[in-house]
């Protein structure tokens, strides 16, 4: 039964039980839980709404979310040309709410917290400017023989040291108990306690150099929060006093010590509305603690359970039920399917790779043509996205002529061909940095920014063109010189468009009073993104560029002030370190634009159920696939062990290897079936990516339940 709840003249198709969530007083504490696709986080959107038109004023709110993707349907609600008149909602996470405190309290708490210079501003640190700095003190260490028994890039070294340090901080405890709590969990060689007691000692140099130049990292910063600033009167005070009433959304998604914190603020608001997924906790690996969450069951006076669903039908609920039970016990117990069934999945065989890729590029443009579903209402689902699967994957839609989006957090920056092309421009444009571009580079710079230019002419370009040695001023020499076969060859509009940019990028070099994220964004605008260039109206494209501006804002934002770099010199110092693989900062408008477009959205599974978004039809690849079962090796860390819910000294053995493998396979799958409206194809592989034969469990799995279904349908087994 639905309800109806109006707002100037408007209306709104929604459940009894999201209206009662939605107007309840003005003093309720609740607790909302259910699956995903209930319509909660939609309920908690209209409530924000409700409040609102109830005059409670807008700065007075407090929108909760463990990661900003979340926030999504209250940036729509508060965007929505309708909504109430009022000063703005404060949506943040506990991380950004920790840094808004810390830039209001600096002077306050800055020599308590240990910091070297306290009358002098903090400057706040990304995931890229973090690695920036860690590999300072990270390298003359390998030079003496650390990490020496490791063979994988010095990025993920980095990264892993990084996220010890963010998993003391979430969960609760000083770094210097890193090594101590992996040594007693280990049941292999020896050899890797000396790894543990590296990384620590890594973690710990890099502490302490953030507290001597007054950087703040996000596990300083949660630190700084919760152990200086929340404890204090005047910041307790001040947050309890200007933020009166709370939604706190996916809460099974955030960190241990943010719950302690909303714990013991909870009885100081005047309403609240926590929002909890069942079976969610997908973050885990980031220091998501579902357990933690389920304190607050006993903390809310009110507790409602959404149990419709809104997006999945009764055959996909069979379905979920069905794997889940396959995929922990090996076997079907119940009877699930009966000869009538019908069936909302299908599981097709093929040999190799480039066959289930044709496949799947034409079943979605069937999909399409025959009305069946938009492209934003179809994602393409693989356990990892590999340059290669994306690459292959774009060059079929592209020739298919299908829209499609891919998101790939873990990808590098330098990994994105249009941030090539634009790096390749930027020393063109500079010779005076010294950063000579090779020959292939300016080939693929004049391929990725010159409109239908091809391999061959793009070749040919760089070859005649591209002459350094003759005068280091100026590389790139003029169109005219190429004598007229060669032009005709060419062609004259390719040759027209490399003029303008050539003549451009000379009249355009970076001067010592523009920043290089400023010359990008005259680049892209002026040249590259005008008709005849190769990014005109290429938005995947677009995003990448975009990801590159915010992310050199940033890192100048961070070291300009007190490292001794010129304009130039930050410019130089950031393209030397993004082509080293430091990865970019996640940006809030890139998971917006790819989820909002009419788009085919490709991505790894654990980035879809990040974007919280249902699709009408999804498309897994590769269930044979380990990677939808094994988690990624990582020497330096175990998010299992760096838990709260992990025994003091117990050791991490085969069986829990295999048990949380079990139960993370089981979370993730349910979370895929309960965010599809209609079909789901599954794809099996003879041959993976890498020509090998894999036989996973999610493929043992559907084998139980399609055993089953043949049986009750008297299909002879083969």
């Amino acid at each position: 039964m639905n309800a109806k709840y109006t707002y100037s003249s408007e209306k709104f198709d929604l459940t009894t039980e999201q209206d009662s969530v939605i107007n309840s007083s003005l003093n309720a504490c609740m607790l909302l839980s259910g699956e995903a696709g209930t319509g909660k986080s939609t309920a908690g959107a209209f409530r924000l709404r409700c409040l609102i038109e109830q005059g409670v004023p807008g700065d007075s709110i407090l929108i909760l979310v463990p990661q900003r993707s979340l926030a999504a349907p209250y940036f729509t609600q508060i965007q929505s040309h309708d909504f109430p008149s009022s000063s703005m909602p404060s949506i943040l996470t506990f991380g950004g709410l920790a840094q808004r405190m810390i830039s209001l309290f600096w002077p306050i708490i800055a020599k308590n917290a240990g910091f070297s210079f306290p009358n002098k501003p903090c400057r706040f640190l990304t995931l890229e400017t973090a690695q920036y700095y860690l590999a300072t003190i990270f390298d003359p260490l390998l030079q003496q023989g650390y990490f020496d028994s490791l063979t994988i890039d010095p990025n993920r070294l980095y990264s892993q040291i990084i996220d010890n340090l963010n998993k003391s901080a979430v969960v609760g405890f000083p770094p210097s108990e890193i090594s101590r709590r992996l040594t007693q969990a280990w049941a292999g060689k020896p050899s890797q306690t000396v790894i543990y007691q590296q990384g620590q000692e890594c973690a710990l140099l890099f502490r302490d150099y953030c507290l001597k130049n007054n950087l703040l990292d996000f596990s300083l910063q949660l630190s700084v929060f919760v152990d200086n600033l929340w404890p204090s009167l005047v910041c307790k005070e001040y947050l309890q006093q200007t933020y009166r009433h709370l939604i706190y959304d996916n809460i099974e998604e955030d960190i241990p010590v943010a719950h302690d914190v909303i714990e013991e603020w909870l009885p100081k608001f005047d309403s609240a509305l926590l929002i909890q997924d069942t079976g969610g906790g997908y973050r885990s690996f980031l220091g998501a603690d579902p357990q933690s969450s389920q304190r607050f069951f006993n903390l809310c006076s009110n507790k409602l359970i959404f149990s419709n669903s809104q997006v999945k039908t009764s055959e996909l609920d069979t379905l979920e039920s069905a794997l889940g039970e396959s995929l922990l016990e090996h076997k079907l117990i119940n009877q699930y399917y009966s000869r009538n069934s019908v069936l909302p999945f299908s599981v097709l065989s093929f040999r190799f790779y480039p066959e289930v890729l044709d496949w799947v590029v034409r079943e979605i443009q069937e999909l399409i043509d025959k009305e069946l579903a938009e492209p934003f209402e179809i994602a393409v689902l693989t356990p990892f996205l590999s340059d290669a699967l994306r690459f292959s994957f774009s060059a079929r839609f592209s020739e298919a002529d299908i829209p499609f989006s891919t998101y790939r957090p873990s990808r590098s920056l330098s990994d994105e061909p249009a941030v090539q092309t634009i790096l390749t421009l930027a020393k063109l444009a500079n010779p005076g940095w010294g950063l000579k571009p090779t020959q292939q580079e300016v080939r693929s710079a004049f391929l990725g920014s010159i409109a239908n230019c091809d391999l061959i002419r793009a070749d040919l370009l760089s070859r005649m063109l591209y002459r350094p040695s003759d005068d280091p001023a100026k590389p790139l020499k003029s169109f005219d010189n190429v004598n007229h076969e060669m032009q005709s060859r060419i062609t004259f509009t390719i040759g027209e468009k490399f003029e303008s940019l050539r003549v451009w990028l000379f009249e355009n070099s970076i001067k010592n009073t523009e920043f290089f994220d400023h010359w990008i964004s005259r680049l892209f605008g002026e040249i590259l993104s005008q008709p005849g260039f190769a990014l005109h109206n290429d938005f995947d494209s677009a995003n990448a560029v975009s990801r590159l501006i915010e992310s050199h804002r940033k890192f100048r934002q961070v070291l300009q002030p007190t490292d001794g770099l010129q304009i130039t010199g930050s410019a130089q110092e950031y393209i030397r370190v993004l082509e080293q693989g430091i990865l970019a900062a996640q940006s809030l408008t890139t998971w917006n634009e790819q989820t909002n477009t009419n788009a085919v959205f490709l991505s790894p599974a654990f980035s879809f159920l990040m974007t919280n978004r249902p699709v009408k039809y999804q498309f897994w690849i590769d269930i044979g696939s380990q990677g939808w079962w094994s988690r990624l090796d990582q020497p330096l860390t175990q998010p299992f062990v760096l838990n709260r819910n992990w025994p003091d000294g117990k050791i991490w053995t085969d069986f829990d290897e295999v048990y949380n493998n079990q139960h993370t396979l089981a979370r993730i799958t349910a979370g895929l079936i309960r965010r599809c409206r209609s079909h789901i194809f599954m794809c099996t592989l003879g041959y993976n990516e890498q020509g090998m034969e894999e036989r996973g469990a999610l493929l043992m799995a559907m084998q139980n339940i399609l055993r089953q279904v043949n049986f009750v349908r008297e299909v002879p087994h083969v």
